[in-house]
């Protein structure tokens, strides 16, 4: 499919990049085409005006510039002058042809391809003067304009399509890195579904069996509900990451106190963290609104709280909120963490990415930083994490009123 992608690309550019080198090429051999032909009929003009003044020895004119020839014919078809400059006129079979083609056409103005001249009829009293140009050099500047023209156009389309080729492989980039990821998306979704599904279908061969002691179908129960809520809770957050991703998640954004969402939220945590000889520590600046979605930025908090409440064995949970320059604020959740390096902060909000993979047997699918991300992004702000000290910051930026 890619491959196709880069083709049909190619296709386009290279047939966008020969319309406008056909239309460029074209305009400036249509108007080089006129211009020279203006210029003929402009010393055709002059000459008419004047018809033998030109032949006298001294009187050229700096304009004139290609040979040109001129006949007198009286209105009983006599030829009574002939004049002109770098032409045989002796030939009168020659002439006879010219003036019979020239009197008999309809036009005053016309050319004569075969001869390679261009006429111009003029009535003066008791005669028709007929002008004729040599267009021989016109036409060989338009056949090199065009010949050049091609030989251009050529190596442009060659420039041109080696460029294509190389914004196609730029541009296919971010869709390559998308169909990997969303292979790896499902490809991770299908584990992740694998095991519980294996356990369910397990244990559910062990209720049908007649001989199953009933501990043991006690324990398969159990086991069976335990891992369909567990499947229920990542089907519900794939549909979120889903509905984030497609732009449509339910968010109804709301002015918020966040000041007080902030602390509201942290109480159930209290408890928790108590439980597990953990510390909460909060510096929340009061005042601090903005408009976003409640329910959506109550499940960010709880997001990074939960994982603080997963991955700190010890010490002190800190939860900072402070303005951020005018119109921003920051949400700063810290905790106890073993080392990590650059690429692991960035790989944690990943989808189904955990540095320990025992971490989903207690519930833990590796999307909850993921939904945290694309939460703050549909608010128009940013997170991500950094590791000091022996501490990990998890910084969720937000735009405020």
């Amino acid at each position: 499919m890619l491959k196709q992608l880069k083709r049909r690309f190619v296709c386009v550019l290279m047939a966008l990049v020969t319309l406008t080198l056909c239309a460029i090429f074209g305009f400036l051999y249509h108007f080089t085409r006129v211009n020279l032909e203006s210029q003929c009929v402009s010393m055709m003009e002059s000459v008419a005006k004047n018809p033998f003044q030109l032949g006298q020895p001294g009187s050229w004119s700096e304009s004139v510039r290609l040979p040109y020839f001129v006949i007198k014919v009286t209105a009983r078809g006599e030829v009574t002058a002939v004049s002109g400059g770098n032409y045989d006129l002796t030939d009168t079979v020659f002439l006879d042809n010219l003036i019979d083609a020239a009197i008999h056409s309809a036009d005053d103005l016309g050319s004569m391809p075969d001869y390679g001249l261009r006429y111009l009829k003029v009535k003066t009293p008791g005669a028709l003067a007929l002008v004729f140009a040599d267009t021989s050099s016109e036409t060989a500047t338009l056949h090199s304009l065009a010949k050049n023209c091609l030989l251009i156009g050529a190596g442009c389309l060659a420039v041109f399509f080696g460029i294509a080729l190389l914004l196609a492989r730029w541009t296919a980039r971010p869709v390559e890195k998308a169909w990997a990821q969303q292979r790896q998306f499902v490809s991770d979704a299908s584990h992740e579904l694998k095991t519980p599904l294996t356990v369910i279908l397990t244990n559910a061969e062990l209720l049908q069996q007649p001989d199953t002691e009933p501990q043991t179908r006690k324990t398969c129960e159990d086991s069976i509900l335990t891992m369909s809520h567990q499947m229920r809770a990542l089907v519900e957050d794939l549909l979120e990451l889903a509905r984030n991703d497609n732009g449509k998640s339910k968010m109804v954004p709301e002015a918020l106190d966040f000041s007080a969402l902030v602390e509201d939220g942290m109480l159930p945590f209290e408890a928790v963290f108590y439980e597990r000889g953990l510390t909460l520590e909060s510096d929340i600046q009061p005042g601090i609104t903005l408009t976003g979605s409640r329910q959506h930025l109550e499940q960010v908090l709880d997001i990074l709280l939960d994982n603080a409440r997963k991955y700190a064995s010890t010490g002190t949970i800190t939860v900072t909120l402070s303005p951020w320059g005018r119109h921003h604020c920051r949400l700063c959740v810290s905790n106890e963490c073993e080392a990590l390096s650059p690429e692991e902060l960035k790989s944690i909000f990943k989808r189904f990415y955990r540095r320990d993979a025992a971490r989903s047997r207690d519930g833990s699918f590796g999307l909850g930083l993921s939904i945290a991300e694309s939460i703050v992004n549909a608010h128009g702000g940013k997170i991500w994490a950094c590791w000091e000290a022996g501490r990990i910051t998890f910084t969720a930026e937000l735009p405020t009123k």
